[in-house]
């Protein structure tokens, strides 16, 4: 009897072991709907583009900086 109830207690608790750890993985995205995955791949498709403006805009201003330098002319 004391095995039994020691089965059916065992049992009882790896099912709820295994509901709440299912019900983890969805809450972590493991499911996602294509809509969310789509707009994911929007949303890092304009961050890596605003990236590279980013980056040009840099090169752009380093490039006038150097322009613009002046070196005092020798005096000898």
């Amino acid at each position: 009897m004391k095995r039994l109830a020691g089965f059916i207690l065992l049992s009882i608790l790896s099912v709820g072991g295994l509901v709440q750890a299912s019900a983890q993985t969805r809450a972590n995205g493991m499911s996602q709907s294509r809509a969310s995955r789509k707009a994911e791949k929007k949303q890092q498709k304009a961050q890596k583009k605003y990236a590279k403006a980013q980056r040009k805009a840099e090169r752009k201003m380093l490039k006038t900086e150097r322009k613009n330098t002046r070196y005092p002319s020798r005096q000898f």
